[in-house]
């Protein structure tokens, strides 16, 4: 397969991507913003994880770590075929990954719906292998779902969207819903790029289409096709 002039925006298949190495990156041990939390599991009793990808994630780890009832945040890979990759194997569009970030959270704090809403707000899911002016398979609108409830609620909340968006006459929805299969951290100077301590000014090309999720719906009590 030629590499090099290859279309960015095309998935590779899991035959043509890089091989990647057993060995996982370098990640601090500590939260830049939350420095008394760890960014890897074991977590405290009681919290649950969600994998969002919605663009450049140095932008959506911020999103992220504003909401309340995130007890931490990451920056990393998911969706693709190479394990541990790098950030710049990630860029090349031969990993098949897309960037993301996970979240802990607590669900007596925020649910699962009130992140999908914070998903859906934070950024545009209509623009397929893009984000902005951020073009390549990694920039993908992606949610990994770990449990058959975030599942429903992804599926379902995608379809309210979905109607909110139609009604503001915009595209459709091309979010990626998917099993997590891997979680890979990115390096450690991605991790809470946008932090005071790091880089506080530094770019964000995360946008929303400024069309509301709707709020106040149970979720849960629906399915995809909304009976």
């Amino acid at each position: 397969m030629a590499w090099f002039g290859r279309d960015k925006t095309q998935l590779i298949t899991p035959a043509d991507a890089l091989p990647g190495r057993a060995e996982p990156l370098d990640v601090p041990d500590r939260h830049a913003v939350f420095t008394d939390r760890g960014i890897k599991p074991p977590f405290p009793e009681g919290l649950e994880t969600a994998v969002f990808g919605m663009g450049c994630f140095w932008g959506v780890e911020r999103i992220f770590w504003r909401t309340d009832g995130v007890h931490t945040t990451a920056a990393g890979y998911a969706g693709g075929h190479t394990p541990n990759p790098t950030y710049e194997e990630v860029c090349s569009g031969l990993t098949g990954h897309t960037e993301v970030v996970l979240v802990a959270y607590d669900p007596a704090v925020v649910s699962y719906e009130d992140l999908m809403r914070v998903f859906w707000q934070g950024h545009d899911p209509t623009q397929g292998m893009r984000q902005g002016n951020d073009l390549g398979t990694q920039y993908r609108s992606a949610v990994y779902w770990t449990s058959d409830d975030q599942r429903l609620i992804a599926e379902t909340s995608r379809k309210v969207y979905q109607e909110a968006l139609n009604d503001a006459r915009l595209g459709e929805i091309t979010t990626e819903i998917a099993p997590l299969r891997d979680f890979y951290y990115a390096e450690d100077y991605h991790q809470q790029y946008l932090s005071d301590a790091k880089n506080p000014n530094g770019y964000c090309g995360v946008a929303g289409t400024g069309v509301s999720c709707p709020v106040g719906l149970n979720l849960s009590g629906l399915n995809p096709s909304g009976e």
